[in-house]
C-alpha cells in the first residue's frame, strides 16, 4: 500500500482535479475520472473495479424501491452483487408456522439474475424481525432445534443454487463478547450456530457460510468472541466459510483503525471475510467537511479490504440515501451512502473509485 505521504499526495489530486472538472477546466483522462452518474456514468463501474482486484462490490436493496425506474437502473449497472435487505428475514419468509412466502426474496433474486449479479443471502437466524408465532410461545428445547432446522434447511433449499452466500447466524453477540440473550441461545444454548451452519451446508453444499455482525470491524472484545468461536468451529469440522463485518460506522464514534489486521487475523484462520453492511452516518446537516471525512473512510476501508487478500468483496446498506435505514432508527442522523436523495454521487463514491483504481 503507498506511505501516509503518497495517500495525502493522491488525495490532493484526486480533490484538484475534481475542482478543475467541476470548473470546466480539464478535460481528458483526468476529467472522465471524476465525471459521475450525474453527468454520464463513467465507463467502469464500481464493480468493473472491484473485479480486477478478485472482488466484488455489491449494494444491498429491497423490494418496495424496486420501482424506482431511476434507482434499479444505478443498481444493475454499478454493482454485482445484491443482498436483499428484509425480503429473506423470518418473518418474510416464514409468516405462520410451515407456511413459507418467497414473493419478496424471489423478487431480488429475480433482478440480480436479469442484471447477471450475485446474491448475498441474508439472514437465517437472528433475534429481530421474527414472527409473532415464533416469539410469542415458550418452546422446549426439541420443539424449537425442529423448528429452526426446518426454517434453516427449508430456505436454504428453496434458493439452492441461486446464491453466493448466507448470512447463517446475524449478531450472536454482545458488546463485550458475550452470548446475545436470544430465544435461540437461551433454549438451545450455544450449539445453536454450529448447528446452524451445518444445517444450511447440508441444504446447499456450495453456498459459502458467514457469521455477522456490527461493531466487530475493529479488534476488541466482540470481534475477539468471533475469533475464538471460528477458531473453534474450523477445529470442530464445522462448515464456516467466513465472517462478515457489517460495518456501520458513524463520524461521531470515530474510525476502526484496526480493521485491516483484524480482516488478517480471520483470514489466517482460513476464512473469507467480507464488509456485509456498509455506511457511514452523521449527524445532521451534512457539512462539506463532514462529506470529506465521510469519504475518506470510504476510501480507507476499500482499501484494507483490497489490502488482505481474502477480503472478498464489500456490500454498501443501499446505496443512496434516498433508501437508507439510517434516519428513521438513528433520528438526527443521516447522509450515511455514496450516492444522495437525489441519486447523484457524493465524494464518498468518487473515494471508492479512486481506492478501486
Amino acid at each position: 500500500m503507498p506511505s501516509t505521504a503518497a495517500r495525502t499526495r493522491l488525495r490532493l489530486a484526486g480533490a484538484l482535479a475534481a475542482v478543475l472538472v467541476a470548473s470546466g477546466v480539464a478535460t481528458g483522462p483526468a476529467a472522465q475520472a471524476h465525471e459521475g452518474p450525474a453527468r454520464g456514468e463513467p465507463r467502469t463501474t464500481l464493480a468493473d473495479l472491484a473485479q480486477r482486484h478478485g472482488r466484488y462490490f455489491g449494494s444491498a436493496t429491497d423490494n418496495p424501491e424496486l420501482t424506482d425506474t431511476a434507482y434499479t437502473k444505478i443498481l444493475g449497472e454499478q454493482f454485482d452483487m445484491i443482498t436483499p435487505g428484509n425480503g429473506m428475514k423470518w418473518y418474510a419468509t416464514e409468516p405462520q408456522q410451515g407456511v413459507f412466502d418467497w414473493t419478496a426474496g424471489d423478487e431480488i433474486v429475480g433482478l440480480a439474475r436479469a442484471n447477471h449479479q450475485k446474491v448475498r443471502a441474508h439472514t437465517l437466524v437472528w433475534h429481530s424481525q421474527l414472527p409473532g408465532w415464533l416469539t410469542g410461545k415458550e418452546w422446549t428445547a426439541d420443539e424449537l432445534r425442529a423448528v429452526l432446522k426446518n426454517h434453516i434447511q427449508t430456505e436454504v433449499r428453496h434458493y439452492r443454487g441461486k446464491v453466493y452466500a448466507w448470512d447463517v447466524v446475524n449478531e450472536a453477540f454482545n458488546e463485550d463478547g458475550t452470548y446475545r440473550e436470544t430465544v435461540f441461545y437461551k433454549t438451545l444454548g450455544p450449539g445453536y450456530i454450529a448447528d446452524a451452519l451445518r444445517w444450511a451446508h447440508q441444504a446447499d453444499p456450495k453456498a459459502k457460510l458467514y457469521l455477522n455482525d456490527y461493531n466487530i470491524e475493529a479488534v476488541g472484545p466482540k470481534s475477539d468472541a468471533y475469533h475464538a468461536l471460528a477458531r473453534e468451529l474450523k477445529a470442530q469440522k464445522v462448515p464456516l466459510d467466513g465472517i462478515g463485518l457489517q460495518a456501520h460506522l458513524a463520524l461521531q464514534y470515530g474510525y476502526p483503525t484496526s480493521l485491516e489486521d483484524n480482516l488478517r487475523r480471520f483470514s489466517r484462520l482460513g476464512l473469507d471475510t467480507a464488509l456485509t453492511e456498509v455506511d457511514v452516518r452523521m449527524l445532521l446537516p451534512a457539512t462539506d467537511e463532514k462529506l470529506a471525512q465521510q469519504a475518506d473512510w470510504y476510501r480507507d476501508m476499500t482499501e484494507a479490504c483490497l489490502a488482505v487478500r481474502r477480503c472478498v468483496g464489500i456490500t454498501v446498506w443501499d446505496y443512496t440515501d434516498k433508501y437508507s435505514w439510517i434516519p428513521a432508527f438513528f433520528p438526527g442522523e443521516g447522509a450515511a451512502l455514496p450516492w444522495d436523495e437525489q441519486l447523484a454521487p457524493k465524494p464518498a463514491y468518487r473515494a471508492i473509485r479512486e481506492a478501486l483504481s
